[in-house]
């Protein structure tokens, strides 16, 4: 789309109407905290309990969105047990982030049309505040509601029933929870400024930060075909949403952060389920495709690299250029032989050898292959970023994962 069409569409796009109920319920939830809350600190104490439930409720909000609304039911990511289910539903009401019918739907469309300036509800390329919070603002044709994509969604039971009582169960677990631990504990304005209103806000915000900076700033390890970063700060932010780059391309998978050393607890919360008996099915990326991908990445960089060498004469360029080739020619004949091996797992399905084929698998001479081909993308990388190294010298930007 040429730039003068993006200007008119965008130009059209601030003309449309005001969101009244998202609008007012920012407001609402937003002015207290700039204007109550810091006379009432100043003047009055806090229950430091309030500030515990604060942080709990934050949390059982944040994971209820990450875990719930988001990997169970917009990307099917696993499945979950009933019990689960509601509980997703009741502490992901609490945090005032829509149905979850709505807001799974939606978020598949954002998927399906990433960064894309009309079909996109939240848009990136239109600027941070539109991707963060504007888009929620004006009744924006991208936000149009189609469920076309969401029959699953429609025929949960647990997902219609918190659709047709979304009312009731936000304001009932808002209200009602923070009011009863207030007069449980005696601080009932407390509760509400502290384990309410902020509660509710920071979980907004944290929430918005994945639709807009986690689309602004980090790294693109994996690819480059959209404007999804993985950012290590963002994720602590949000529970391990943060590894967006990840998200993006492997949106099925049931975590963000794929290495043990990555913060996502969500993921943990989802292990721990199903350890529990209270989460199946989940879904993993096979490590050769993740190792794939970042290869390709590296690829496409070296290719960056190279052609931004200050130096067109130096001696050295057409051995790096060698290389680099030898290393592509490598690691599309590594490509080639896994794409075989899985025509052959598919081909013994076909003859009903499958059951008898996932009981030796951990034991077959495939299984091992397979191990040895993850292990040379892995060295090749390295090798990769070894080339990429000795370009950097002689290129205008350093060169980055």
């Amino acid at each position: 789309m040429s730039g003068i069409n993006q200007g008119k569409t965008m130009s059209s796009a601030q003309r449309a109407p005001i969101n009244w109920p998202a609008t007012v319920m920012f407001i609402l939830t937003t002015v207290p905290i700039f204007t109550v809350l810091p006379w009432y600190l100043a003047t009055q104490s806090v229950s430091g309990w309030a500030w515990v439930w604060a942080f709990v409720l934050l949390w059982a909000n944040g994971l209820s969105i990450t875990a719930g609304y988001h990997r169970l039911w917009a990307h099917r990511a696993y499945q979950a047990h009933p019990l689960l289910k509601w509980i997703y539903a009741l502490f992901g009401g609490m945090a005032l982030q829509n149905s979850i019918q709505i807001w799974a739907a939606t978020h598949r469309i954002h998927h399906q049309h990433v960064d894309h300036i009309d079909h996109d509800p939240y848009s990136a390329p239109r600027g941070f505040w539109y991707s963060h919070i504007g888009w929620m603002l004006r009744d924006y044709p991208a936000s149009r509601l189609d469920y076309s994509n969401a029959a699953d969604l429609l025929a949960d039971p647990v997902v219609s029933f918190q659709h047709r009582h979304y009312l009731a169960v936000a304001i009932g677990m808002n209200l009602g929870v923070v009011l009863l631990l207030g007069l449980a504990y005696g601080d009932v304005w407390g509760f509400l400024l502290v384990a309410g209103f902020l509660r509710i806000v920071a979980n907004h915000h944290v929430t918005f930060f994945i639709n807009s900076l986690a689309h602004w700033w980090g790294r693109q390890p994996y690819t480059k075909e959209n404007t999804a970063r993985d950012n290590d700060f963002l994720a602590f932010l949000t529970y391990g949403e943060g590894y967006h780059n990840f998200h993006h391309i492997f949106q099925w998978d049931y975590r963000n952060g794929i290495r043990w050393w990555q913060f996502d607890p969500t993921k943990w919360l989802i292990a721990a389920s199903e350890k529990l008996g209270l989460a199946r099915d989940l879904k993993r990326v096979p490590e050769f495709k993740i190792q794939r991908a970042m290869l390709d990445r590296q690829f496409e960089r070296a290719h960056e690299d190279l052609a931004a060498v200050q130096a067109p004469h130096h001696p050295r360029l057409a051995e790096w250029q060698k290389l680099l080739e030898a290393e592509l020619q490598t690691f599309r004949a590594t490509i080639g032989e896994w794409t075989q091996m899985q025509s052959g797992k598919f081909e013994a399905a076909k003859t009903q050898l499958q059951e008898k084929l996932h009981d030796r698998w951990e034991h077959s001479a495939m299984r091992t292959r397979l191990l040895i081909l993850e292990r040379s993308l892995k060295l090749q990388r390295r090798r990769v970023e070894l080339l990429r190294a000795q370009l950097a010298s002689y290129t205008l930007k350093p060169a980055t994962a």
